[in-house]
Formats: structure tokens, sequence, C-alpha cells
């Protein structure tokens, strides 16, 4: 595999992500741990169905214990945090506070043996908060409910949750992608253990909602990690990197197209400083060196 084509892999992970809020506002009420047992189970099985005539295949998932603490730590804490977010909080305004990740891998990326914090770093990361805090400030009910901010802590926590997942993967190269089904089923088994024992099971009412369960497994809890850990590991990582960034702004058009959210102009102010600040902070990765 060239890197070009491991770089286009890559890059469908990022369109596949962008369509995570709006399906998983169209799931229904489901909990949030039992949505992430039932999506991660079937992105799971999206995986092992990738091992039918590779027998060597299950091998990868002889790990040493830190891939497994980064990815079902990663894959897991993130994704229950996302879910709880997205149930609990208005989902535009979660999903541009969850998508502070890449500005953020930026900055911790920054912060790695060999690398430094740069002054463009710094504005982008006030850029990004100057979204954030435009989203508290410019809430045009006055202010968000009370059963909300639970919600929209759980968006930032996550933010955080994935950035530090993404850097730590990144000294686990050596890993292969076929490991990331085991990291699935694992995650899956947990959030169903943690839905046991916190959480009453509510399945959903219609079949457009298991749809877009099915869907969320299929793509976004599913291919695009598999995707992701390919364009991460064979792939530009720069492009990559700096491509993130249109994340939050495909996620929030796709809930407005979708009637979960109102267009307003708090809410485009605030995606253009988050992305912008992002873009800003890895204008690094848009420099190909001169071989």
């Amino acid at each position: 595999m060239t890197p070009r084509t491991a770089t286009l892999i890559g890059l469908t992970a990022i369109l596949m992500w962008s369509l995570l809020a709006v399906l998983t506002v169209a799931s229904g009420k489901v909990p949030a741990f039992q949505l992430a047992a039932l999506t991660f189970a079937i992105g799971a099985l999206v995986g092992f169905l990738t091992w039918i005539g590779r027998p060597g295949a299950a091998g990868a998932l002889r790990q040493r214990p830190l891939a497994w603490i980064v990815g079902v730590g990663g894959l897991f804490g993130y994704h229950a945090l996302y879910f709880l977010a997205l149930r609990l909080a208005p989902p535009a305004e979660a999903g541009l506070l969850n998508y502070l990740w890449p500005l953020l891998i930026v900055l911790f990326s920054s912060l790695l043996p060999g690398e430094r914090l740069l002054p463009h770093h710094i504005i982008g990361a006030l850029l990004g908060l100057a979204g954030t805090v435009l989203l508290f400030a410019g809430n045009r009910s006055g202010g968000f409910a009370p059963g909300q901010v639970p919600g929209l802590i759980a968006a930032f926590v996550a933010a955080f949750v994935w950035a530090t997942y993404s850097v730590m993967s990144r000294k686990l190269k050596g890993v292969p992608t076929d490991a990331v089904a085991g990291f699935c089923a694992a995650t899956a088994l947990l959030a169903a253990l943690v839905h046991g024992l916190v959480e009453v099971t509510v399945w959903p009412d219609t079949p457009g909602q298991w749809l877009a369960i099915i869907a969320l497994g299929v793509g976004p809890v599913g291919a695009a990690f598999y995707a992701w850990d390919i364009g991460m590991k064979r792939g530009d990582i720069r492009v990559l990197g700096a491509a993130s960034y249109a994340t939050p702004l495909l996620s929030t058009a796709f809930l407005i197209l979708a009637g979960f959210a109102k267009p307003s102009v708090t809410i485009a102010i605030a995606a253009v400083l988050i992305a912008g600040g992002g873009l800003i902070a890895a204008k690094d990765m848009f420099r190909r060196r001169i071989q």
C-alpha cells in the first residue's frame, strides 16, 4: 500500500466521524453505555469479518498490556463521555466542544520530546478557547439548563481523552490494525458491564433508530477506527491532522441539515474560531519537507 492510498483511506475516517453526532442523536433515547456496547460490538464484528481467509490475523490480539490500556481506555473512555454528552446537552454545542480534540492533539504533540510549543500553537489554542467561551456567552436561551451542564463537561473531557489516546497511539506504531477489532470487542464488553450496573435498558422505538445504531457501528464506531489506524501508521500524518479540523464544521452542518440543531450566528462564529484555531496551530502540517 502506498502512502497516498493510506492517506486517502485515513481521510474517509474524518468523513465518517463527522456523522457521529447526527447518527447518535438519531438513535433515540438508548442510554450512553448501552449505545456504546451495541455500536462497538458491531464495530468489532466489522473487523473480525476482515479476518476471514487470514488465519494469522488473530495473532494481532497478542499485544503487551500498554497497547490494550491505550486502545481500550481511549475507545471506551472517549465514546462513553461523547454519547453521554449528546444525551444530556444540546448536540451542536456538545459536538463543537468535543471537536476541540484536533487542536489538543497539536498542543499535546508539541510537548513530546524533541518538539516545542511555538507562538502559532498558543494563538491557535486561544482561538479555540474563544470559540468555546462563545458557546456559553452567546447562548440565546439565557444560559444552559442545569441538566445540560454535565453533558457539556463530558464533551469537553472527551476531547482531552481522544487527544491523549491519539498522541499515545503514535508511540505504538508496531501494533497492527487487526488489533483494533480486539480493542472494540473489549470496549463493548466493558460498556455492557457498566450499562448493567448504572443504566436502565432502553431499546430503540423505531426502525430508523435501529438503522442509526447499525450505521454508527459500521461507520463512525467501526470502519473509521481501522481507516484512521491505517492512515496514521502508513499515510501522511500532516495531511490527516490538518484535514481533521474540518470535522466540527461538517458535524455541525449535518446536525443542522438533519434538523437536530438550528443555524445561528453564534454557532457559526464558534465553529470558525475552533476550526480556525486548529488550522493555525497545525500550520506545520501543511509544510512538506524538501527531500
